[in-house]
């Protein structure tokens, strides 16, 4: 491992076409009155931002965290139609969300997508059958207009070998179908730096104080960056309330009367160790709502979700014991013990998802989008599914098209007339750019590693090569982070200087891979913080 000592030294001149420094970019938010405001760096805020900038508006986007630094890199990992909406009739839902998929991972951003064959095993005594199962793989494929092949029924010996840990007593068959899967936080990141690449103003680790007011409406913001504590204000003829599972609180800074208008449910998660390479995912049904699933992610395994009412603080949800305990019970449906070992378990986290208000069962309730209009004129959002992150975009500019009086309309190009499919940075063919990787390094020096040309293709697309660049100019930056990851410190500086990155786990957990795959080390962490400090 590269030790501390030896952590790249990078003078204090930041890298060319660096982001403007925190001053800098308080400075402007303070001096400019914006179109609009979003408060909410998560992807609904983040995808807002984009659409907007892109619809010509003057755009800030402000977070009191990191950007995807609470539920929208605490997912699922999955971009997918939703096979359990079939469960409820919800046809046209499957399709909206297949055609959403099918744009994200086949011409927005391929660069950050893969496809993903999932196995739903039938057992014997299950709740659903197995004539049932291959029905509904095939109607689910027919909605993605058999993009992904025809879903159907395989023999449980042809599902154990690509799927070795799968368990096959009183296994009756396998149905097969396709999604999608993604790094959620990089693509949270990629689509922040698209809005800015349309003109947004962005800024992190920047929190909400207060709310301003002029003749009883909400025209800004006081912020404190939390980084230093200096506080600033942002002015701006609407502001949209993005926080996801804080939207209640920012709508009670509107009005102290404002009735709750969401409720919390949590999707707990393990990381685990695989004890053998795994070519699907498995998607076991639990119950007649329920499916768990079993994903290979990031060449670890990825178990989950849980779905229950939350009622806490958001910024206190965490994995539990009893969490673990159930997810890792409900794997043994159809995993094998020995990949379910305690001992393999690299890292837990747990998100939010954001429900309309009501009763009823969390696991039952759809996820939908709602936009609310506040006693002084304040948009807020909420709800969702990553999937369709692009629509939400699109649906709540529609709705600030339609206001009353229509204050933004006459400054803003319509949805209609922007590109459709606009791509996120970076868009390339990850084979085609690992293989770059491989073959055009330096020619006095080593070869990059395979696993690290696979890493930043799929990671950063033909930003890669910015990367590559880093690290054929100071060998030092060439070095891995940890032997065990593929993660080279070229990425933590670029991080630094091109993607926000204002703390180690900023770094750590969003920017890299190290933390999920349980490499955090204090040794690391130090090193990452040692980088991030040698800034101007």
């Amino acid at each position: 491992m590269t030790t501390l000592q030896s952590v790249p030294a990078l003078g204090t001149h930041p890298a060319s076409g660096s982001l403007p420094s925190r001053a800098e970019t308080r400075d402007q938010l303070s001096r400019a009155t914006y179109d609009l405001l979003v408060i909410g760096g998560g992807i609904l805020g983040i995808s807002t931002a984009w659409h907007a900038a892109q619809a010509g508006l003057r755009v800030a986007l402000v977070d009191a965290g990191d950007f995807a630094g609470a539920t929208s890199s605490a997912s699922s990992k999955l971009l997918h139609g939703g096979l359990r909406y079939l469960q409820t009739g919800a046809v046209k839902l499957v399709a909206e969300n297949h055609f959403e998929r099918r744009a994200v991972s086949r011409e927005v951003a391929p660069h950050l997508a893969n496809p993903l064959t999932f196995y739903l095993p039938v057992y014997k005594g299950g709740p659903h059958g197995a004539a049932k199962l291959g029905a509904g793989v095939f109607a689910y494929s027919a909605l993605s207009a058999f993009g992904d092949g025809v879903g159907h029924v395989i023999s449980p010996a042809k599902a154990q070998r690509d799927v070795p840990e799968l368990r096959t007593d009183n296994l009756k068959a396998v149905a097969v179908y396709g999604d999608d899967q993604m790094n959620d936080a990089r693509m949270a990141l990629m689509t922040v730096r698209a809005a800015v690449d349309a003109g947004a103003v962005v800024l992190n680790h920047a929190a909400v104080t207060g709310l301003r007011f002029t003749r009883g409406r909400v025209t800004g913001a006081d912020l404190q960056d939390r980084t230093d504590g200096t506080e600033f204000g942002v002015t701006a003829r609407l502001v949209l309330n993005a926080t996801g599972p804080w939207v209640d609180h920012l709508r009670k800074m509107e009005d102290p009367n404002a009735a709750p208008s969401i409720r919390l449910s949590k999707g707990a998660h393990l990381v685990l160790k695989r004890t053998r390479p795994w070519r699907a995912a498995l998607a076991t049904p639990i119950d007649k709502y329920r499916i768990t699933f079993a994903l290979p992610w990031e060449d670890m395994l990825l178990l989950g979700t849980t779905d229950e009412e939350y009622e806490g603080d958001p910024a206190d949800v965490a994995v539990t014991e009893a969490d673990t305990v159930q997810i890792l019970d409900e794997a043994a449906f159809s995993i094998k013990d020995q990949q379910l070992s305690r001992d393999l378990i690299t890292y837990s986290f747990a998100g939010l998802r954001v429900l309309p208000g009501g009763p009823g069962d969390t696991s039952k309730a759809k996820r939908e989008t709602v936009v609310t209009e506040g006693r002084g004129g304040m948009l807020s959002v909420a709800g969702g599914k990553w999937t369709t992150f692009r629509h939400i975009g699109r649906t709540v500019m529609n709705k600030l098209a339609a206001l009353p009086g229509h204050p933004l309309a006459e400054d803003m190009e319509p949805m209609n007339r922007l590109p459709r499919k606009l791509p996120l940075p970076g868009i390339a063919n990850p084979n085609a750019v690992a293989h770059r990787l491989l073959v055009d390094g330096p020619a006095p020096g080593p070869r990059m590693a395979p696993d690290t040309a696979r890493h930043l293709a799929t990671h950063y697309g033909s930003l890669a090569f910015d990367i590559a660049r880093l690290a054929n100019e100071n060998p030092a930056l060439a070095e891995r982070v940890h032997p065990d990851a593929p993660e080279i410190w070229a990425q933590v500086a670029y991080a630094r200087d091109h993607e926000w990155a204002e703390t180690a786990d900023d770094v750590l957990r969003r920017r890299t891979t190290l933390t999920i795959r349980g490499l955090a080390t204090d040794e690391v962490r130090e090193g990452v913080e040692k980088l991030l400090a040698d800034r101007d």
